[in-house]
């Protein structure tokens, strides 16, 4: 039984990179495209990790990251036991899910009510609007965020009208997550529908017209042909959303926060970019990135397990 075992799947091994060659052969021009692909993984993503391993460690430069003393968990039950750890989750969650549950489906929207629109040169007009703030520079972007909320920016003069108090906003630590999430859906609203309108484009049009036959209005159409139309992109986008809950960008955060927010606006991100880097503290920061990305990748797991097994939706 073990010698024909054995014999069983040898040909089977055999077969495979014998179909991977003749693939390779007669696709030779797909493969040499997607190499740079690949090695951009291989070399910026996949290599660094090793890296990881001063996490555990009392790095130092001098000695280099295998001759650091070994620490084990030393760094992780620091951050677990700090005064930060509690309000850096806290506040990570909080923005992180305040953009998705209103940053999410923002996109969603404008691709249906763009969808709707008979005018095709004022529908290209209004994507064309709503897509330019994403290639416009995060520096500038923020720029505009902190003119716009100062004493004397035109948000404050509007509110001004009715009987709001000038003042910076952004040194306001309750108006911080407002401004994060509302800047966040303008500067991604449009580039985020692209995806939702090719999926609209791919549904049949002749179950509108049938519908529309059997008398069903714009309305009814849209909740019983559109919106399960995009349903799996739905998921496949949220999967991928939720697998990120606690990634958000210390960019965007580090340009718009101050001393004065810190309560409500630092999050992991940041928190790690002022230890590692300002404060030169790299196995602790290393510590407090590893177990952010641990949480995410369980996270991303448990929405795709979630997601394959409610409406059979999945990313594998």
């Amino acid at each position: 039984m073990k010698v024909l075992v054995q014999s069983n799947s040898l040909p089977i091994k055999k077969s495979y990179f014998i179909r991977l060659k003749d693939d390779i052969k007669k696709f030779k021009i797909v493969y040499i495209m997607a190499l740079p692909v690949i090695l951009y993984y291989l070399i910026f993503n996949y290599a660094p990790m090793y890296g990881a391993v001063i996490a555990f460690k009392n790095f130092n430069p001098a000695d280099g990251i295998w001759g650091s003393e070994w620490i084990g968990l030393r760094n992780f039950m620091e951050f677990f036991n700090s005064r930060y750890f509690t309000r850096l989750i806290f506040n990570t969650l909080n923005i992180s899910l305040n953009t998705l549950i209103w940053g999410f489906p923002a996109p969603i929207i404008l691709a249906l009510l763009l969808n709707e629109l008979k005018g095709k040169n004022f529908s290209k007009t209004v994507q064309t609007i709503t897509y330019l703030p994403h290639f416009i520079s995060l520096v500038v972007i923020c720029g505009m965020i902190q003119d716009f909320t100062s004493e004397k920016g035109i948000i404050i003069q509007l509110f001004s009208v009715f009987g709001f108090q000038p003042q910076n906003m952004l040194n306001n630590k309750n108006l911080f997550v407002p401004i994060y999430v509302i800047s966040n859906i303008w500067q991604e609203i449009g580039w985020g529908s692209i995806v939702y309108l090719a999926a609209l484009a791919g549904i049949d049009q002749g179950l509108y017209e049938a519908a529309e036959i059997d008398g069903a209005g714009k309305f009814r159409q849209t909740l019983s042909i559109t919106i399960p139309g995009l349903i799996p992109i739905i998921m496949v986008m949220l999967i991928l959303r939720v697998g990120g809950l606690l990634n958000v960008g210390y960019e965007k955060i580090i340009l718009l926060y101050n001393e004065l927010t810190y309560e409500t606006a630092d999050i992991i991100s940041s928190f790690t970019y002022r230890r590692g880097l300002q404060e030169f503290a790299w196995s602790y920061s290393a510590a407090v990135g590893l177990f952010n990305a641990v949480i995410n990748f369980i996270l991303l797991i448990s929405a795709n397990t979630l997601s394959k097994k409610i409406n059979d939706t999945s990313l594998w």
